[in-house]
């Protein structure tokens, strides 16, 4: 089975994605085939396979972001089909995709998923220096999902006043623009001294989560490297 859509690939224009206020990002659809995204929607982690997130203290005074999360792994016990997604992930086609969007060659990837229930919010940032960007697959549909109950990725724009280590409210931007989250939509966007985001507390039944699957580009960097690499040391180490 083939999960990316290639060719829908081949089609997003890097130039307009680079020039898009107030950073680059883009909002796509289909970049999933049908089948393919049927077949994850299907295949996804159980919320008891993820680990509570709840409650943990950010830098610059920002709020928590709270959910719950499970970082990919080769050696995890789930289902084929996501370990597929993520060979594809790797393989050069779409490293190459990557590379256009964000104008470099040489970058790492990790994958996490994130599920986060009622009451919860990621509050605005701007992402570690050491991201190049993220590429976010969403993964709930209008079966499991009302827009009406938020969960939007909000691009801010901050008319570059703030710093990054600062803690803004979604209020105090001067535009705040919601990305497409129902359905085959992703959104990607690369990181910068101004790429402010973050997701309103949502508002849905108990039973209902907000899912996403996340591709990080990390810079090429011996620090960062090793600095994952001592992340899966055991505790004991």
């Amino acid at each position: 089975m083939t999960f990316l859509d290639l060719e829908r690939l081949s089609q997003i224009d890097p130039s307009t994605f680079q020039s898009q206020k107030p950073y680059p990002w883009i909002n796509p659809g289909g970049l999933l085939t049908e089948e393919g995204y049927r077949r994850l929607r299907e295949a996804l982690p159980d919320v008891s396979e993820l680990a509570p997130d709840f409650g943990r203290h950010r830098m610059h005074g920002q709020r928590s972001h709270d959910r719950f999360s499970l970082e990919y792994s080769d050696e995890l016990d789930v289902d084929d089909a996501w370990k597929e997604f993520a060979s594809e992930l790797r393989d050069q086609p779409y490293r190459d995709f990557l590379s256009r969007m964000l104008g470099v060659r040489r970058f790492g990837l990790n994958f996490h998923w994130h599920y986060t229930p009622n009451g919860c919010s990621v509050s605005p940032h701007c992402d570690a220096r050491r991201k190049l960007g993220s590429h976010i697959f969403y993964l709930n549909t209008e079966d499991d999902w009302d827009p009406a109950w938020g969960g939007e990725t909000l691009v801010l724009d901050d008319g570059g006043e703030f710093r990054r280590n600062t803690a803004p409210q979604f209020d105090d931007f001067t535009q705040v623009m919601p990305s497409r989250t129902v359905g085959n939509h992703s959104f990607l966007f690369a990181q910068t001294t101004h790429s402010w985001h973050g997701v309103r507390e949502i508002r849905c039944p108990k039973d209902r989560l907000r899912k996403v699957f996340i591709v990080v580009v990390n810079r090429h960097s011996p620090i960062v490297r090793a600095r994952r690499w001592f992340r899966k040391m055991p505790t004991w180490y």
